[in-house]
């Protein structure tokens, strides 16, 4: 998720670059829904993964 964001985020840059202001705010928006929805995942995961590690004896 988070390598299409990045993809997303290089689409939006080459627009703006060349111009395209609609497409490159689009695109930027995407980027950054993907952006905090993998955020979110990974933070979800991490608090699962402390979660079911056994106590050390």
């Amino acid at each position: 998720m988070l390598y299409w964001a990045v993809v997303f985020f290089i689409v939006a840059i080459v627009a703006a670059v060349f111009g395209f202001g609609n497409i490159a705010a689009a695109a930027s928006g995407i980027a950054q829904i993907l952006f905090f929805i993998f955020i979110v995942l990974f933070v979800l995961s991490l608090i699962a993964g402390l979660a079911r590690r056994k106590p050390v004896p």
